[in-house]
């Protein structure tokens, strides 16, 4: 059966359009345009009443970590999982991602390659929940950040080479590289540089001979230079990113994806989370502010992702993310284009983040116009995913 959203604000990736109208049919966006212009097919259609309501492409999250919920002790947490847990928990989360207007995300490393099945069993239709562009395991060097949480070790250019085909093999779309240390790795420093230019540069080498984007999981402003330089897609955290690299993030076009909710939510539980967390949280935080300014004073394209997962930071926190990336000094119209448009050319899918003719149907609704409350964002009222209400 076809929709018709009538006489709604559209914003379709790109801009706002007033009393627009979207015919969805078969999964898919048959018609978008002036409500006033609505084909026949229109009438026959469900309609959804769009008065005073904002429709927009459904939001997409380039950051999350499926197998984990947000506990306090992201290590201890790690530490109970199997692989039966781990997919288990996924698939909840993913419902959390529906429920909240998230209608793709992109796993970037959990303990084994299960999200890659997950994966599988959503495009299937084995499971609901939102399309996942999964990245297997991220690779880290020996005694890096991540190992034994959601990363495999791997040294020298060959090695490195070697762990991004291993990912393809179990069916990852997306590289993730930790190019410095982390928060929430005890034991290595937050700005700590870990892979070689030449290590990082076999490993894009790699993942675009398979035409898939890489991620660098980067805070440490030697790290980020080098992940920069190498020509990874999207730099993951960027808390120092220094005026020269950010002017060459914008000449490559090499997004940030700043997940201000992760950070933020370390240093807001400075009681439950492990105290070297805390600690490292809050040197970044000190950085990070001032970092992400300066991508978007250089133009930088800025994607949505927030580390869901991480502790305190639950599944469906896109819409959150999008709020934050105002309050830190990006407009609403950009913001949510870094949770659209921008997050779909990152992934490289270009059925998403458009609401446009031949595009897929994944769409959020919500009452009154975001452009003028952001937070209008964190309570949506109608959200379809192929075509097909989840609700």
């Amino acid at each position: 059966m076809a929709t018709y959203f009538s006489k709604v604000s559209l914003f379709d990736g790109r801009s706002i359009k007033a009393k627009a109208g979207v015919l969805v049919s078969n999964g898919r966006v048959a018609w978008a345009g002036a409500h006033a212009r609505a084909p026949r097919e229109a009438r026959g259609a469900t309609e959804v009443e769009g008065a005073r309501k904002t429709l927009t492409p459904g939001l997409i999250d380039c950051h999350v970590h499926l197998c984990f919920d947000g506990s306090a002790d992201f290590a201890g947490e790690a530490a109970g999982l199997t692989e039966v847990r781990a997919t288990l928990k996924a698939v909840r989360n993913l419902g959390r991602h529906l429920q909240n207007g998230v209608t793709t995300v992109r796993d970037l490393g959990g303990i084994s390659a299960f999200a890659c099945e997950v994966a599988q069993a959503v495009e299937e239709g084995v499971v609901e929940g939102p399309r996942v562009v999964a990245s297997g395991r991220a690779i880290t060097i020996t005694g890096g950040h991540g190992r034994g949480l959601f990363a495999q070790e791997a040294d020298g250019p060959d090695g490195v080479r070697r762990a991004v085909r291993q990912q393809f093999r179990t069916g990852a779309r997306s590289i993730k590289v930790i190019a410095t240390g982390g928060v929430l790795t005890p034991g290595i420093a937050v700005d700590f540089t870990a892979f070689t230019p030449e290590e990082l540069e076999a490993a894009v080498d790699e993942a675009h001979k398979w035409e898939r984007p890489i991620a660098a999981h980067a805070h440490g402003r030697t790290g980020i230079a080098h992940a920069v330089r190498a020509g990874v897609d999207s730099i993951e955290h960027g808390s120092q990113i220094e005026p020269d690299v950010a002017r060459l993030m914008k000449e490559r076009g090499t997004f940030h994806v700043p997940t201000i909710t992760a950070l933020r939510q370390i240093v807001d539980h400075p009681d439950e989370v492990p105290a070297y967390a805390v600690e490292k949280g809050r040197q970044m935080a000190e950085w990070a502010h001032d970092s992400f300014r300066r991508t978007v004073r250089a133009g930088v394209r800025i994607a949505c992702g927030t580390d869901a997962g991480t502790p305190f930071n639950p599944h469906g926190s896109a819409p959150q993310e999008v709020v934050r990336l105002v309050e830190c000094g990006l407009s609403p119209l950009k913001a949510l284009q870094a949770a659209t448009s921008n997050a779909a050319l990152l992934l490289r899918i270009p059925e998403i983040g458009i609401v446009e003719e031949g595009r897929a149907a994944d769409l959020a609704m919500f009452d009154g116009d975001p452009l003028d409350d952001i937070e209008l964002v964190l309570k949506p009222s109608f959200v379809m995913r192929a075509g097909e209400r989840v609700t």
